[in-house]
């Protein structure tokens, strides 16, 4: 990281000496070069653990480590030397705390033993375990009803935890199980679901090696899944050609120096990814998608024999897309005539195509539209269930796929709930529970009084930010299972917990010995994961062990030996093959190489909707808003950021070093709304329930769309209310928030 704040324009390749260096500093803040460097040979192995960071795919069980920056980042935090211990809270208030910024509060290190939070003199105490679990369940059983509490799940729970807690919440008597997935790709599994079957993504690794076209939407790889880019300058290299759509032009999907090729290492120059790149405005993606479906139809290329056989809809479909007009989708999309028809042409051309998309397509209030409008392209050219094509959603976090597959979910199907119940033995509620967002209004109007987070740093990643803060202010407890100090822990109940627990890269030791846990991939592989690390505190606990200790303290008469299942976990694994579909005869299935693939029925052209086929739907575009000084701003991360979690304060491949508080704008807007590269502004969101701003971002002249707007979150997540969410998805519509401008007092 470097201490100097400047905005230098990055012209070298994603990846590269770059991203060693970068990768060594990492290592270097943690002080652990060698333990570190160690560790890292272990990332993605056959018996060692599964990256704490992206949920990319593993290449080969076999292969030797596969360099990602991020990654290296992930492991080097969790692998740190540093300790928050019982002194480091007794030196400093929460308020104090609550001064300092994400950064300085990830680079304190590990939490080391359990907490609880001392009103009389604003610090957390440390408490033991055992009173811990008392605490919380006193709290829970002292509840009018189950339904006033709310339990959060991070996308970093293993399979075996993230079972474990859903049937201790349902035990408990709720559905309220709200989770990442409602704040990134709820979207994509109510879209997929509905019109494909599963909620899932078609393609595999190795369909990355048959595909002649790759469609990107609304991601950065660079940043968010670097190890994509392997995959991406693979493909190019054989001549697929990759097309990007995002507003921002991301250095990560235009060129890319592999750090373990000598020969991109020499060179300097890397290999180009995108063959094309453009640059719709800020929710302009669904105008796109219709545009490329439109000249397929017009075209007459339509793949009629598959249409016929394995689709309805089709007809009414083209028939609306066959009305809509040019100007109509150059105008909502931003992209001229042209562009797009040239677009649809290398689709066209394509024997076999894969379209990705990412939160640029998913955190906007038409992201199901969307996402149906991209399937129904790959419908139309029957690029599903072939080799080289198909859908791709790209998750963020490690397993995050995994905990929605193992029932963390607010709205289960009577047929999972069914299974439960008759293999635990007990009734499950039938309920719908809370989502992220039902879970905020509820313990902000006091319908929901505790709050429990497996995992995550609920208070940064929500919308909102005041509403929300406010929200788990006024809990009666609140509670975090967590490795290391974040603002959730500031932003608390009258009561609150920190229970810290093991971490990926740390060996889980249980009454039968070294435990593995297993987790699921974006393309819905599931594998084992062992750490290596001694505990960096003995009085860690895992979180199977954690969910099992809360539940005995809790549900005194469950008929569920959970300590006993925690002993080995091969015992959940059990469970999970008598519930969950697909997992049969799951333990010895996990233990071959490179783990197992969970059969997804559109790989064979089958697809369970209602009507047994995959459904065409059309979908209206959308109404921009007219005023003039109103602009589009999407929240995105910094180079040094995963998710909440802020490793450091540059942005190298956008050129930003130092500074988080930066707005990108178009050189067209700074000129027509009178502003200047470097000035200082607020940026205020108006709805109909009031303004609300952030202060004092730095403008920083960028290409990106005129009427386009960008920023770092947690930064600009106040701008964002709790009601500005994707149809139906309800997944908060961070892409895409109307904003003014306005310079900083005193600038």
């Amino acid at each position: 990281m470097s201490d100097k704040k400047t905005i230098e324009h990055y012209l070298k390749p994603a990846g590269g000496w770059d991203a060693l260096r970068s990768s060594w500093q990492a290592l270097r803040d943690q002080q652990v070069v060698v333990k570190g460097a160690s560790t890292l040979l272990r990332a993605n192995q056959p018996r060692g653990f599964d990256c704490p960071g992206c949920a990319w795919p593993d290449r080969n069980a076999h292969s030797t480590f596969e360099f990602c920056e991020n990654g290296v980042k992930a492991v080097a935090n969790e692998s740190t030397s540093k300790r928050v211990t019982p002194a480091f809270f007794e030196q400093h208030t929460l308020a104090w705390l609550d001064e300092r910024d994400d950064h300085f509060l990830e680079a304190q290190g590990r939490l080391t033993e359990p907490m609880v939070y001392d009103a009389a003199h604003d610090r957390y105490r440390p408490i033991a375990w055992d009173d811990a679990f008392a605490m919380i369940a006193q709290a829970l059983n002292a509840l009018a009803s189950p339904d006033e509490a709310v339990f959060y799940t991070s996308g970093r729970t293993s399979n075996e935890a993230a079972f474990l807690y859903q049937l201790f919440v349902r035990e408990f008597g709720t559905n309220n199980l709200p989770d990442c997935s409602n704040m990134c790709h709820e979207a994509s599994g109510v879209a997929l679901t509905e019109q494909l079957g599963s909620g899932k993504g078609s393609v595999t690794l190795e369909d990355f090696e048959h595909a002649r076209a790759i469609f990107s939407f609304g991601q950065n790889p660079g940043t968010n899944h670097p190890r994509m880019l392997g995959e991406l300058r693979s493909a190019a290299k054989r001549g697929c050609r990759i097309v990007a759509f995002n507003p921002l032009r991301e250095r990560g999907l235009e060129r890319f120096a592999n750090p373990q090729s000598p020969a991109d290492m020499l060179g300097g120059a890397g290999t180009q990814l995108a063959s094309e790149y453009y640059q719709p405005r800020i929710g302009g993606d669904l105008a796109v998608a219709t545009a490329l479906c439109k000249v397929v139809i017009e075209s007459g290329a339509v793949d009629r024999e598959f249409v016929d056989a394995h689709t309805h809809g089709y007809d009414d479909f083209a028939d609306t897309l066959r009305a809509t007009g040019w100007d109509e989708l150059e105008r909502e999309s931003g992209l001229s005539r042209s562009d797009l028809e040239q677009a649809a042409r290398t689709y066209l051309d394509s024997t076999a195509t894969i379209l990705c998309w990412g939160m640029g397509i998913t955190q906007h209030t038409r992201s199901v539209a969307t996402i149906q409008m991209l399937a129904n392209l790959l419908l139309l050219r029957g690029n599903i269930g072939k080799p080289g094509a198909g859908p791709c959603p790209v998750r963020g976090h490690s397993n995050v796929q995994g905990d929605r597959t193992m029932g963390i979910y607010e709205q289960p199907s009577p047929a999972f709930l069914d299974r439960l119940g008759a293999v635990f033995d007990f009734v499950p509620p039938r309920a719908h529970g809370y989502d992220t967002v039902a879970a905020i209004e509820a313990m902000h109007d006091g319908r929901a009084k505790v709050f429990f987070a497996m995992g995550g740093n609920f208070a940064a990643a929500t919308p909102d930010t005041a509403l929300t803060h406010e929200a788990l202010r006024r809990c009666e407890l609140t509670v975090h299972v967590s490795t290391k100090l974040n603002r959730s822990h500031l932003v608390h109940g009258r009561n609150a917990l920190i229970l810290p627990c093991l971490g990926r890269t740390e060996i889980d030791l249980q009454a039968d010995g070294p435990q593995a846990v297993t987790v699921e991939d974006s393309m819905s592989m599931v594998h084992l994961s062992s750490g290596m690390n001694p505990p960096a505190s003995e009085q860690l606990m895992s979180e199977p062990a954690i969910i099992a200790r809360l539940a005995e303290a809790t549900l005194t008469t469950s008929r569920t030996p959970w300590r006993w299942l925690v002993e080995d976990y091969d015992r959940v694994r059990d469970r999970i093959a008598q519930v969950i579909d697909g997992f049969d005869d799951f333990n010895a299935r996990v233990r071959t190489d490179g783990g197992f693939h969970l059969h997804h029925p559109g790989r064979e052209r089958a697809f369970p909707t209602s009507t047994g086929k995959a459904g065409f739907f059309a979908h209206r575009l959308g109404d921009r808003a007219t005023r003039e000084d109103v602009l589009q701003l999407m929240t995105v991360r910094s180079h040094d950021q995963y998710n909440t979690t802020v490793y450091g304060l540059d942005d190298r491949y956008r050129g930003v070093h130092g500074l988080r508080r930066v707005c990108f704008i178009s050189a067209a807007d700074l000129s027509r709304l009178g502003l200047r590269d470097g000035e200082h502004v607020d940026i205020t969101s108006v709805w109909h329930d009031g303004e609300r701003t952030v202060r004092d971002f730095r403008l920083v002249e960028y290409d990106i769309p005129p009427g386009c707007l960008a920023s770092y979150f947690p930064e600009t997540n106040p701008l964002v209310p709790l009601d500005h969410h994707a149809e139906r998805a309800r997944t908060p519509a961070s892409k895409s928030i109307p904003v003014t401008l306005r310079r900083s007092a005193g600038a």
